[in-house]
């Protein structure tokens, strides 16, 4: 009998969502579950030392997330075999994982047989973006970027800062933070602060 091919790394802090996920694969003939983490960090260190022929990283884990994870392991490894499995399919979270380097991006309701499919296709060195992930990065990818400075705004008045709050939190004058809310509002495409705010809740971009 032949050693399973495919050696897999999990990457999830919710225990039973891992654990469950293991039993699965560790049932295919074809692969086997080599280590279990609950951390991004603790995903980079098994990775640098083990080098698996492919990680499923949870998007939102303590120490690191996903996208920093799979930045740091490609950095050590540009060639890594990396698919972010989680529950959020907003459109900021998807385009960041991507573009950090992720071959794959499922959410978790995904079908059992489609995530081995996936992971099949990953190793063989595809990649997969199934149809309703592809749909929102078109979107995002249609959306008008943000600057860094427009997001350190945009993030300010999600915390329900005023704009002389803002001026004085980023060093900058009451004038220069209306111009770039003013900015933000039209790239977003809406009208007011309260929209934008949940406009960049449901993008991703800001975390209520």
């Amino acid at each position: 009998m032949t050693n399973p091919s495919i050696r897999i790394l999990l990457a999830d802090d919710h225990p039973i969502v891992r654990h469950g996920l293991a039993l699965i694969i560790d049932n295919e003939p074809d692969m086997t579950v080599i280590g279990q983490v609950s951390t991004g960090k603790a995903a980079v260190e098994f990775y640098r030392q083990h080098q698996p022929d492919v990680a499923l990283l949870d998007l939102q884990m303590p120490e690191m997330g996903a996208v920093d994870a799979i930045v740091a392991i490609r950095e050590y490894d540009t060639n890594a075999n990396l698919i972010i499995l989680t529950t959020y399919d907003t459109d900021e979270d998807i385009y960041r994982g991507l573009r950090a380097g992720a071959r794959s991006y499922l959410l978790k309701d995904t079908p059992v047989d489609e995530i081995l499919d996936v992971v099949r296709a990953v190793h063989a060195g595809k990649k997969f973006i199934p149809t309703r992930v592809g749909m929102r990065l078109a979107e995002r990818m249609d959306a008008q970027e943000l600057s860094d400075r427009e997001l350190e705004v945009l993030r300010l008045i999600a915390a329900g800062k005023s704009n002389l709050e803002i001026g004085i939190e980023l060093g900058i004058a009451e004038s220069t933070v209306k111009f770039h809310v003013n900015h933000v509002l039209e790239k977003l495409e809406v009208s007011d602060r309260t929209q934008a705010v949940i406009q960049a809740a449901k993008r991703g971009i800001v975390k209520l």
